[in-house]
């Protein structure tokens, strides 16, 4: 059979792939195949669909017997629903100040989830034990949110990556101050490639409740999940979903990408090739005089420091941000589909505008 004919035309060129962000790239090809594996017939709406239903077993198998799947759009809405099935209306949850859900959410989990942020500065956007009692306390004082949940980014926002063990003592921390463990897990699949154990020594293992499971920047089209741990932890997940606009009516469409991914190894796979590309820039960088790595390179990302004027000058070549403008901090990210070419193209036109 021939395939369809479509009156769409490609607006841009598929050989062109930059470093501002792994959202950039586009859908892993055997992720591709799966959503057209899916469609055809009709299946139950709203989650009641076969592919759904199987998703729960592989989440299971990499998390545990008592994990449970709850499939959203975006990662924003997986935060957002997460944070509210484990806080009051009067609870606060303590972050990092770098924290995605704090920077970059538009104030989402505040203004949507209606709880509260206490942030913590971070040397690494790494929390500890000692830097979460500088937020927990006040448990009693009815003119102070009450903190009541502790959320962690793995890897998180700078690119660092915790130890199951750094995990560990986060939880038993937060569980014997009487607050659940979120962890935001955007980029989980990154951070299990640099660590090199499976997701689970991090997360139900190491006492996490419950987490959001990313896709997107790891070769889904669209699609991530909220994935409960600890059934005990939270209230009325599927209301809450609902509520907050992430129930999805063709929801075997996001399921079956995060099979595709998690079934067998590719989530893994397409986490490794990523890291690798990053220490190939970062061990690049390092060799260009005047150009400063601020942060351990752990997962997908690079952050450094160069002249403002560079930095200029490199953006009309390759697509990346700014981190800190003021400051002459860059943000370079890999992706599952960034060549060995694409590094050193992009290192050499570095070492070009340094000269220059």
């Amino acid at each position: 059979m021939n395939p369809p004919k479509t009156d769409a035309r490609r607006h841009h060129d598929p050989q062109v792939r930059g470093f501002a962000s792994d959202n950039y790239a586009g859908a892993h090809p055997e992720v591709l195949a799966a959503l057209a594996l899916a469609n055809g017939g009709h299946q139950v709406a709203y989650g009641e669909d076969d592919y759904t239903e199987h998703l729960q077993s592989v989440i299971r198998s990499h998390f545990g017997a008592t994990a449970e799947a709850f499939p959203v759009f975006n990662g924003t809405g997986a935060n957002v629903v997460a944070l509210q099935a484990v806080t009051d209306r009067w609870g606060a949850v303590i972050c990092a100040e770098s924290a995605h859900i704090h920077v970059d959410e538009c104030g989402a989990p505040e203004r949507v989830g209606g709880l509260k942020l206490l942030t913590v500065p971070t040397p690494d956007g790494k929390l500890t034990p000692e830097l979460i009692d500088r937020q927990a306390y006040g448990w009693d004082d009815e003119h102070r949110a009450m903190p009541q949940v502790v959320s962690i980014a793995q890897s998180t926002e700078l690119g660092t990556v915790y130890t199951p063990d750094e995990i560990r003592a986060i939880c038993e921390h937060a569980h014997g101050l009487g607050m659940r463990v979120h962890l935001d897990g955007s980029r989980l699949a990154n951070a299990a490639a640099s660590l090199d154990v499976p997701m689970r020594a991090f997360t139900n293992a190491a006492g996490v409740d419950l987490l959001s499971l990313g896709g997107t920047k790891n070769g889904a089209l669209f699609g991530e999940a909220v994935v409960v741990l600890d059934q005990d932890a939270v209230s009325h997940m599927k209301h809450l979903r609902k509520l907050s606009m992430q129930l999805a009516s063709k929801m075997r469409f996001v399921s079956v990408q995060l099979e595709a991914l998690l079934a067998r190894d590719l989530w893994l796979r397409n986490a490794r090739h990523a890291n690798e590309m990053a220490q190939r820039l970062a061990e690049g960088v390092r060799a260009v005089h005047g150009v400063e790595l601020l942060h351990p390179v752990q997962s997908n990302a690079v952050f450094a420091r160069l002249p403002h004027d560079v930095t200029v000058r490199l953006q009309r070549r390759f697509r990346f941000y700014f981190w800190d403008e003021a400051a002459g901090d860059v943000r370079w990210m890999c992706a599952f589909d960034t060549t060995e070419d694409d590094v050193d193209t992009f290192v050499a036109a570095l070492k070009e505008e340094m000269a220059g």
